[in-house]
């Protein structure tokens, strides 16, 4: 194939003109004092013959490859992130540069192996990725280059992208707030160590933050926070089975994932409690499973094709060292009513069986 791909030469050949002239036409560049004519032989020449410029040889002149390097823990290989991917793509794409991606598994050595490689490619720079919002320790080889780190943060002071997860707590709870709720609202997924330790997550601490402070400021407390191990469906369950097991049932329940919501539903269904009627639920993610749960599930999104069309442009722009906030967009759905019995709902007839 390399023997027979065109060259320049071959395109000012083909157009009459010197292999200077062809180049600036090629390239664009002003005041070649060519005739409008001579513009149109030189690029009909290079479309005849299939003319592709030489990269290696540009990016000797330019120091620039169009590469860059996307090195992620396990966001390539996962469903729920997979946006970051695609909306850095796209952007790339846009932008003339191809996306070079490398998925490490959190091997320490593997990713050692893979950051040499890329940079042995030359990359216009690199796009460090974490499938969940935390702090994270940059690999000192990218330290010399552009960076911009994605779903993260680090003490090195570099770019980042990362969801406005504090903004997203206010808007939940002005979204419950507006439809009346006040004296009887519950909290499920406190996680001392996830509020706790930024290397394992940045989201808990900010959407607690911006819960409490909408709330603050309309003069409401909740009505119970529930602390989980984890954000799966079975402690989202065996939270909500705690709330009914209290004298005062809630009006509105916030869960700090979608998962913690799809066991909550599961656990109010058991008793005979429906969604929104008698309570009504909001969580945080847009997890797939928010669409399909029956009412569908009101939640803030996770902005991740944002998110990777915004590291892409950081990283070729320029930008600053403060986190680049990206807005979750809340997706108001069936899961929110004004509350039913008015504040403080008491539990009356409904037989709960606390495991």
């Amino acid at each position: 194939m390399g023997r027979n791909r065109a060259t320049l030469a071959d395109v000012a050949r083909r157009a009459g003109l010197s292999k200077t002239a062809a180049s600036m036409v090629l390239n664009g560049r002003e005041g070649t004092r060519l005739s409008a004519e001579a513009h149109q032989r030189v690029f009909a020449a290079a479309e005849e013959l299939g003319y592709r410029p030489n990269l290696a040889a540009r990016s000797l002149r330019t120091r620039k490859t169009g590469t860059i390097a996307f090195v992620s823990d396990i966001v390539a290989t996962t469903r729920f992130a997979g946006g970051l991917i695609r909306g850095a793509l796209d952007a790339a794409r846009e932008r003339d540069h191809v996306l070079l991606i490398t998925e490490t598994q959190g091997d320490a050595t593997f990713e050692q192996y893979a950051i040499e490689a890329m940079l042995d490619r030359q990359v216009d720079g690199v796009i460090y990725a974490a499938m969940a919002t935390r702090r994270l320790t940059v690999p000192p080889a990218i330290l010399g280059g552009p960076v911009v780190l994605l779903n993260a943060t680090s003490a090195d002071g570099l770019p980042c992208v990362l969801p406005d997860d504090d903004r997203a707590g206010r808007s939940v709870a002005t979204a419950l707030l507006e439809h009346g709720h006040r004296d009887a609202i519950a909290l499920i997924g406190r996680n001392r160590l996830k509020e706790g330790d930024p290397e394992v997550s940045l989201a808990a601490r900010a959407r607690l933050r911006g819960i409490r402070q909408a709330l603050g400021e309309a003069r409401v407390s909740l009505l119970a926070e529930c602390f989980c191990t984890e954000w799966l469906p079975e402690h989202g369950y065996a939270a909500m089975r705690g709330l009914l097991s209290r004298p005062t049932r809630p009006s509105a329940l916030i869960c700090m994932n979608d998962r913690l919501a799809f066991g909550a539903y599961q656990a109010l269904g058991e008793v005979g409690l429906s969604v929104p009627d008698d309570i009504s639920v909001i969580s945080f993610d847009d997890d797939p499973i928010a669409a399909w749960l029956r009412p569908s599930l009101a939640t803030t999104a996770l902005p991740h094709e944002q998110m990777g069309r915004r590291a892409v442009e950081l990283l070729l722009d320029g930008g600053a060292a403060e986190p680049s906030l990206v807005a979750m967009p809340l997706r108001r759905r069936q899961s929110l009513a004004p509350p039913a019995g008015g504040p403080g709902l008491e539990m009356g007839g409904v037989d709960v069986l606390v495991s």
